[in-house]
């Protein structure tokens, strides 16, 4: 019941990025323009993730199982929200969490809101965004003598798209932060939040090109254009929205108001059978260590969701206890849902021993720009930066450890708000570089 709390999006946020290197430098390359990662095949750069997260997600699975006594609700989100990078703190829930959410999903709510004090949530600004990793191959059907080349892309992978939001009563907030008792006499505190989901398929035909430049001094300078066409069949789409009101009475205390709205009511659309399309389109440009790109992702996108249904819940009693009462199922019309179109631009400085990189766009969650730094010694490679993405900077760093001529490991940390309370916490993410070293 507190969905609302997942505040870290596992397609918004740093949290399901693979690549330590790319998240040390501020999270640049995270941006979907599939011509720039064009450049990165051809430099032959692979990523294998090191899911050092699971540490702490293996070791607590009970938090997932309503059935048990560890069933905590907050930290299973924040776990979802960034699986493979270990966060500082986030096995450090309090009781004060956990009972409130047992308390709410079994109605048995304390009628002193005082006594859940010291777990703070926080309104969230939408979260939204889109993971669809992509694995296949290009037939190049047409070779330059000067390096260049035209060819066909065919690839597939998964199509994972969320929104959430959450809106919580600020007094609520300061209630629940304060290190003394509040009182909230005669009031009425929402908790309101959405929650988007949608699981496809994409089958992908593409066109990829490298032009050789006039005036080129290495097989890696061109203009590399990329296009893809995704057919989407959608296997899965869940559209939740929850509401919970919290009421008090002179004394401050809740009591339930039966002239208002059941406090606590949940929709839930879903469906198992989608179709729609996804158009990707990228440009780049490596002249000497200079590279520039632009990308939009998600060009005429749409999924139309058939054979809709909608199931309600409600819980009348916060206080004593009961069960949620499940309506019944109801056909509803098709849906569409469509994505932002994310439009990103980049530009990067690749010297002998130096690189500085960034790349700024919108789409997803507004406006964002990832930037940093990286300097290479003959035994480590040090970086640093930063990124803005929901109305916050976020700080990064970064090291990478040759472990031969075509390996490396990547180690990076870097600031995330991925909790109830938006608390801005260390997280580290580590993986490994299979190809050449990046230049």
């Amino acid at each position: 019941m507190l969905a609302l709390l997942a505040t870290a999006s596992p397609v918004a946020a740093q949290g399901w990025s693979f690549d330590a290197r790319a998240i040390g430098l501020g999270g640049v390359g995270g941006a979907r323009n599939i011509a720039s990662k064009q450049v990165e095949e051809d430099r032959g750069y692979h990523v294998v993730v090191l899911p050092i997260g699971l540490i702490q997600v293996l070791r607590n699975v009970d938090v997932f199982k309503p059935d048990s006594d560890q069933f905590d609700l907050v930290r299973a989100m924040e776990y979802a929200g960034s699986p493979f990078h270990y966060v500082v703190g986030r096995d450090e829930t309090s009781d004060s969490s956990r009972s409130l959410s047992q308390d709410i999903r079994n109605g048995t709510l304390s009628r002193d809101l005082n006594d859940y004090r010291g777990f703070v949530i926080a309104s969230q600004p939408p979260f939204e965004g889109l993971a669809a990793p992509n694995f296949g191959g290009t037939i190049k059907v047409a070779r330059g003598a000067d390096g260049g080349y035209q060819g066909v892309y065919i690839g597939a992978g998964p199509y994972l798209a969320a929104r959430g939001d959450a809106t919580v009563d600020p007094r609520l907030t300061a209630l629940l932060a304060s290190e003394t008792p509040v009182t909230l006499a005669n009031a009425s505190l929402p908790i309101d939040s959405g929650l988007r989901g949608e699981i496809a398929l994409a089958i992908t035909g593409g066109y990829r090109a490298r032009l050789a430049l006039p005036t080129s001094s290495s097989d890696r300078d061109g203009v590399y254009l990329a296009a893809n066409y995704n057919y989407l069949r959608g296997l899965h789409y869940e559209d939740t929205s929850i509401a919970v009101r919290l009421d008090t009475d002179g004394n401050g205390l809740l009591t339930i108001n039966p002239a208002l709205p059941t406090p606590l009511s949940l929709g839930r659309d879903h469906a198992t059978s989608g179709n729609g399309m996804a158009i990707d389109a990228g440009v780049a440009v490596v002249t000497g260590p200079w590279e520039a790109g632009f990308g939009a992702t998600g060009l005429s996108n749409r999924i139309t969701w058939t054979g809709v249904q909608r199931t309600t819940y409600t819980l009348g009693n916060l206080l004593a206890g009961g069960d949620i009462i499940e309506g019944p199922e109801v056909p509803v019309a098709d849906t569409r849902v469509e994505l932002p179109v994310d439009y990103r631009g980049n530009v990067g400085y690749h010297a002998m021993r130096w690189s500085v990189v960034a790349d700024a766009g919108r789409g997803f969650q507004g406006g964002s720009f990832h930037g940093g730094g990286e300097y290479r010694f003959p035994a480590v490679a040090v970086r640093g930066g930063g990124f803005y993405t929901r109305e916050q900077w976020q700080p990064t760093a970064g090291v990478g450890f040759p472990l031969g001529p075509r390996a490396g490991l990547d180690l990076a940390v870097y600031g995330t708000t991925g909790n109830a309370a938006r608390e801005r916490r260390a997280a580290f993410a580590a993986s490994l570089r299979i190809g050449r070293r990046p230049e």
